[in-house]
């Protein structure tokens, strides 16, 4: 019998490592516009930042993966602490001596999206050899927990430091990238790749965790689906909620609202998930998550009220938190550990490739029809999504190991040949949600 979690003392310092570095991460993620706007008074130079950020980050996704899997994980996870720790340090002392060069903001901002990329796969990767495959769901569950509950805090936290001097706030995450590595170096736990074969970089290795997923019908399906399609529309419903309770920008207090809403019920959900085992019940958590999402964009066209548009995106977050986190730890168990960091990048870069275009796409909605109609619209996207995934014959057969590691091939000797719901892996992130979990923040976010 395994040891309990609390027990573990390599999940605890990974833990604590991921705490210190996420919190930090999310005071710059507010202080590096703040500084750019206050240095220039440019917004269009201050929204720069985050457009760096989600461009290096989408382009160094899935080579970030491969790096994952072929140099060992503790070791790369060390050296990506390291180089953040460098990168803003220089940025503290720069900002502290009165000036801070955009180009030197653009550095960290791209530096940072980098490191993240290969980060994140690394510590999933790390993660399977220090977990037992059945803790994995509740370890997902405390790491998604610790990640929400610094994404309430660490913006609110930076802001305050901002105000005292715009350097603190890159001061503490400077301190906290400090006491992240030392928590990674004190890991005893190695996580090797098996296998080398290949190019670093070819277009097999970096194409490999796509093709992975793209030979499983379930996983392409669900993850296209929850993932990719759910992520764009549910940004589309969030930004317009956004936009129409904030009075045209006359009062933030709706649109804050709903906002606050939608970060509550991502914690509420990491909190919930590890009560209910949500590995085993997988399927009935998308479709539940999706449903809910058509019923809120309809509740919200009909009400047009913030007190109700955020407790549906609450609740929308909460479902969509528990569905990922049992996907997201099905997926750990079942990925062969040569493909862990590939298979995690990809399910990322697909994921997050269209999410930057959901609130252009609510904004073009509600400029040209109105909230309400801009609600029903998108409340049809959301539709079209629940079908696929409540009736796709793909959808409602979920993946069994052997087909995870024989996509495609017939069942070997002693395979049933009968698919088992909750046995499969796939890592279909829902609304406001990434596969590759890197906890990292992308400035300007």
């Amino acid at each position: 019998m395994a040891m309990p979690l609390r027990g573990n003392r390599d999940f605890r310092l990974l833990w604590l490592s991921g705490l210190f570095a996420v919190l930090g991460g999310q005071m710059s993620a507010l202080a590096l516009p703040l500084l750019v706007l206050k240095e220039t008074g440019s917004a269009v130079q201050a929204g720069a930042v985050g457009t760096v950020s989600v461009g290096a980050v989408l382009v160094t996704m899935l080579p970030g993966g491969v790096m994952a899997d072929r140099v060992e994980r503790r070791r790369l996870m060390r050296l990506c602490d390291v180089g953040s720790l460098t990168v803003v340090t220089a940025l503290t002392v720069a900002v502290w001596a009165g000036h801070a060069p955009m180009a030197l903001v653009l550095l960290v901002a791209g530096a940072g999206a980098v490191i993240g990329s290969v980060y994140g796969p690394a510590v999933f990767g790390l993660m399977r050899a220090v977990v037992p495959a059945e803790q994995m769901g509740t370890a997902t569950a405390r790491l998604q927990a610790r990640t929400q509950t610094a994404r309430l805090v660490g913006p609110l936290v930076g802001g305050a430091l901002f105000g005292i001097h715009p350097a603190l706030p890159f001061a503490v995450e400077a301190l906290g990238l400090l006491l992240s590595t030392v928590c990674v170096a004190l890991v005893r736990t190695r996580s090797r790749a098996r296998t080398k074969a290949g190019a670093v970089f070819s277009r097999r290795e970096l194409l490999a965790g796509l093709t992975f997923l793209w030979a499983v019908p379930y996983l392409r399906t669900v993850l296209l689906v929850f993932g990719l399609g759910m992520n764009f529309a549910f940004g589309a419903l969030t930004f317009t909620a956004l936009t129409a309770f904030s009075e045209g920008g006359r009062s933030g207090i709706g649109g804050g609202f709903v906002i606050s809403c939608v970060s509550a019920g991502a914690l509420a959900g990491a909190l919930i998930a590890p009560r209910i085992s949500p590995e085993r019940h997988s399927r009935f958590l998308v479709v539940a998550t999706c449903w809910v999402c058509v019923a809120s964009a309809g509740a919200m066209a009909w009400f047009s009220r913030p007190l109700v548009a955020g407790l549906m995106c609450a609740l929308c977050m909460c479902l969509s938190t528990v569905a990922s986190i049992g996907f997201l730890s099905k997926l750990l168990v079942v990925t062969p550990e040569d493909r862990v960091g590939r298979v995690q990048s990809a399910a990322g870069f697909l994921s997050s490739v269209v999410q930057p275009l959901g609130p252009l796409a609510g904004g073009a909605l509600l400029s040209v029809f109105g909230a309400r109609w801009a609600f029903t619209l998108v409340g049809g996207v959301l539709a079209v999504s629940a079908l696929v995934v409540t009736f796709a014959p793909s959808a409602r057969a979920e993946v069994s190991p052997h087909d995870a590691a024989h996509p495609g091939g017939p069942p070997g000797p002693g395979d049933p040949d009968v698919r088992v719901p909750g046995s499969g892996r796939t890592p279909a992130p829902g609304p406001g949600h990434t596969a590759a979990g890197a906890d990292r923040a992308v400035p300007g976010s």
